[in-house]
């Protein structure tokens, strides 16, 4: 009898891992030219759909620029507004149903939207441009923010008063964890447990090396 001799297969690391029970990470890739990409990194916005892409950093620097149309790329870091100026009734006055909501300029509307999660995801409320206008008058940071590409993040859940200038696409993260995790009528305590670690990473974040507006 002829001996053979056996080929190892291609990928060798991912058979044994096969074997041994050790799930293989699935891999990420730009979604404009389908580049390999690692867990970290850049997004893009289609502004008329709101719609986030994952990108390498060749095309996102296509993208990186006020000017770009089809696609915009969203920036990096957080800001939390320490100083932000909100009373209660002025709250109250934006009528959004919860107090938890983030606010983005969109360049294809041409206004402002308020956005709040919830079980079906982001939802738009109807918001009053005066009411906006007096917001952005006490609170100037709100006019330096970019279209489409980053947002006020409000919330005032509980006894909390916390704001953030923050990428469009971490507003969007919270969306979906709450989404994920919401259970009954008012989302349960896994969705409310989310949340709460979600403002614990943002706290860490502005805290170790980000930006904290005195």
């Amino acid at each position: 009898m002829t001996d053979a001799t056996l080929e190892p297969p291609e990928d060798w690391v991912a058979a044994l891992k096969g074997f041994l029970g050790i799930e293989r990470k699935p891999v990420e890739h730009c979604e404009l030219c389908y580049a390999e990409i690692g867990h970290e990194h850049d997004h893009l916005i289609e502004p008329d759909t709101r719609r986030l892409l994952c990108a390498c950093q060749a095309c996102a620097l296509l993208f990186d620029s006020p000017e770009a149309r089809r696609y915009r790329r969203v920036p990096h870091g957080v800001t939390r507004l320490n100083g932000f100026q909100l009373s209660d009734a002025q709250w109250d006055d934006l009528l959004i149903p919860i107090n938890l909501a983030f606010f983005v300029h969109s360049s294809p509307q041409s206004r402002v939207l308020a956005l709040y999660p919830g079980p079906a995801g982001a939802t738009e409320s109807k918001l009053a441009l005066q009411h906006w206008a007096d917001l952005a008058t006490a609170n100037p940071v709100l006019h330096e923010l970019q279209p489409d590409v980053e947002a006020l993040l409000v919330n005032r859940m509980g006894d909390a008063r916390e704001y953030y200038r923050i990428p469009i696409d971490r507003c969007y993260e919270l969306v979906g964890l709450i989404r994920s995790h919401w259970h009954g009528l008012s989302g349960g305590q896994e969705s409310h447990a989310v949340q709460s670690r979600f403002f614990e990473q943002l706290r860490a974040e502005t805290h170790a090396g980000g930006h904290v507006d005195a």
